[in-house]
């Protein structure tokens, strides 16, 4: 079937052409574009299809490339196959934009998405789309607002790091707790005064770090730091000096002035800041649009800690989890990976003696993985039947 190219007021092809920082801020691996070449000679099979996969689908403002596919294939992680369906239309699956319409087309055992059924229908973008960037307009992979604030926080690290960060070490009035508002005093460390980092202004504030452990050896991994909220620099520590004169006087040392600290503003905040939280420069905001793709190599990994300020047993969907394997062992943003609940152990007693049995493993979900560290990565937990624990396992997507 011969893919069918669309006429629209910001189309595709304007979109391809918009440079190379917008084709950075889409990646599409080659994996994928061989993918989809395959997949576009023929489409995909019905079988690979949702049991509900509509005959047509409008685009609108606030959907996610993972939710599109959801609609059309069983698997919406697999999308480049949903890319390939019309290579030439949908050049890039990170460039479809609301307004646009998808047809599912069957054939001879096979199916195709296209973006129109006559070959010269034309798109229609309002007035105030046009008007916004194209950045802003591209469909993300998933609703960012449940990841976003894990870009910045949490932070693993070692353990000497924060150690080693500036501190908080008062607030104007006294107060023992800290809220946003408030003037508040820091120090870096000894024979480093806080004079901040060039022109960074803002600093994330974390507290005393936890070991995250492996769930299978109890090794520590890395260390997870609590984050708290933001503060802004307004004036740097000044060390402490001799007044004019003073060294020439025998007991210079008595003559030393007192260092003053830093002046910082808090922000924003998370929880409440107190004295001998540690803070950190703010990184540059990074629009990120992943792209789920499946492990090229095995995947034995095992969820280490569930990311959240609650004493919960159980995850659930659309939390944050951690991992026991990180950029060390291959891990990646974007991959995909299958929850599996391990199986309990459980005494029989229905046999002429009592035995304890093992309940084989079930599969639970789908997670994605979002920010890797070097031993330690975190995952968006897409969908689950079950609750998710420490010591469940992920593998390959199934």
């Amino acid at each position: 079937m011969k893919a069918l190219a669309t006429t629209c007021a910001l189309s595709l092809g304007a979109a391809l052409s918009a440079g190379p920082a917008l084709a950075q801020t889409y990646p599409v691996t080659p994996g994928q574009q061989a993918t989809a070449q395959q997949v576009a000679q023929h489409g995909v099979p019905l079988s690979a299809l949702a049991a509900n996969a509509p005959e047509r689908y409008t685009v609108r403002k606030g959907d996610t490339l993972w939710r599109i596919s959801g609609l059309f294939l069983r698997q919406p992680w697999r999308w480049p196959e949903l890319w390939g369906m019309n290579l030439q239309a949908i050049a890039n699956p990170h460039l479809i934009y609301p307004g646009q319409t998808l047809y599912l087309e069957r054939s001879n055992g096979y199916a195709r998405l296209t973006t129109s059924r006559s070959g010269n229908e034309t798109v229609k973008l309002s007035p105030r789309v046009r008007s916004e960037s194209l950045r802003d307009l591209a469909l993300p992979t998933l609703q960012m607002h449940l990841i976003e604030p894990f870009l910045a926080e949490p932070l693993v690290v070692q353990e000497l790091t924060l150690q080693q960060a500036p501190r908080l070490i008062a607030a104007s009035d006294e107060r023992l707790l800290m809220s946003p508002g408030d003037e508040v005093y820091a120090r870096g460390p000894a024979g480093a005064p806080f004079v901040g980092e060039g022109d960074e202004r803002l600093y994330r504030v974390f507290r005393d770090a936890r070991p995250l452990k492996d769930p299978l050896t109890q090794e520590v991994l890395g260390y997870e730091a609590q984050y708290l909220g933001k503060v802004e620099l307004l004036a740097p520590e000044v060390a402490a000096s001799l007044p004019d004169g003073a060294a020439a006087e025998p007991a210079a040392a008595d003559a030393l002035q007192a260092p003053v600290p830093a002046t910082l503003h808090v922000a924003q905040i998370k929880e409440e800041m107190r004295a001998g939280d540690r803070l950190l420069p703010e990184p540059a905001r990074q629009y990120r649009s992943f792209v789920p793709h499946a492990p090229q190599d095995a995947v034995d990994a095992r969820v280490a800690s569930l990311y959240t300020s609650n004493a919960m047993r159980y995850g659930t969907e659309n939390q944050v989890i951690s991992i026991n394997k990180g950029e060390a062992d291959g891990m990646e943003p974007g991959m995909v990976l299958s929850l599996i609940s391990s199986g309990r152990q459980m005494v029989d007693k229905t046999g002429s003696r009592k035995e304890t049995v093992q309940l084989p493993d079930q599969a639970n979900g789908t997670g994605m993985v979002f920010r890797v560290f070097e031993r330690v990565s975190y995952v968006l937990v897409m969908d689950i039947r079950r609750g998710v624990l420490v010591g469940d396992k992920l593998t390959n997507p199934q």
